[in-house]
């Protein structure tokens, strides 16, 4: 009889981009539950040192600034964890934004931003990310939406960025499995995160009241409660492990059941 590793990152270094945020911070923390290290990966400016400091895990974790959009921040971010770690192993692309707003009126600023961070940053950081890995290759994951195969009203662009970045996670792992990198995606919804928040906000015109109303009927009904986001970390952990090699160019939704595929 056989048990499960209760250790299955052990040894080896993920970089988080976006790991100030909520499911940034759930998904370090997943990742340092199953024995990885882990590199926090965000915007200058951002509460990357308050999310350090929440995880409590010493040395086996380590900061670094990046722009997303940037492929000389990407780099300088990644060497700078290879130097601090000895290494790298996977990632996982978490950096997004949403523009809320009806399809009519929205600005193309407001779609350059969104393809700008939800599908160019996940290909740079995927790029530079793999020229880090070692000859044993590695794994991404990128953090996608269930917006992405159902879409939502007032999100056309993030729901567009979203379903790219599951096309693109299909793209990455047809072209680079040769070299031993496997590329998932997973499609969270109904997460406890300050962004569903903001649509909640969004929904009801800012009234505080309604607001807390519309969060709990945003819940996943078979659920019946919120995701948290080190529940989303606990899947893409798996996805970054060795038994996980069997699963490729994959988009898995972590919604609770309200997506059905």
């Amino acid at each position: 009889m056989t048990t499960a590793n209760s250790a299955p990152l052990e040894g080896r270094v993920i970089a988080v981009t976006g790991a100030a945020g909520g499911i940034g911070r759930g998904i370090a923390r997943a990742i340092l539950e199953a024995g990885g290290r882990v590199a926090l990966l965000d915007l200058p400016g951002s509460s990357l040192a308050d999310a350090a400091a929440g995880l409590n895990a010493g040395d086996a974790v380590t900061m670094a600034e990046a722009d997303v959009t940037d492929a000389q921040s990407l780099d300088a971010a990644f060497a700078k964890v290879v130097a601090a770690m000895g290494r790298l192993d996977g990632l996982v692309n978490n950096a997004g934004v949403v523009r809320l707003g009806p399809a009519d009126g929205l600005k193309g600023s407001d779609i350059d931003l969104e393809m700008a961070v939800n599908v160019k940053g996940v290909l740079l950081a995927a790029q530079a990310a793999a020229r880090r890995f070692g000859p044993e290759g590695g794994a991404i994951v990128n953090i996608a939406s269930n917006a992405g195969k159902v879409g939502y009203p007032n999100m056309a662009g993030y729901n567009a960025s979203k379903a790219a970045v599951i096309n693109l996670t299909r793209s990455l792992s047809l072209e680079w499995a040769a070299r031993n990198i496997n590329v998932n995606a997973v499609c969270p919804g109904g997460v406890a995160t300050d962004m569903l928040k903001t649509v909640a906000d969004f929904i009801v015109g800012g009234d505080a009241e309604k607001s807390e109303e519309m969060m709990k009927n945003m819940v996943p009904s078979q659920l019946g409660r919120h995701i948290q986001p080190v529940e989303v970390g606990r899947v893409v952990a798996f996805l970054l492990s060795d038994t996980a090699k069997i699963i490729r160019g994959q988009a898995i939704t972590i919604d609770g059941g309200d997506t059905p595929y």
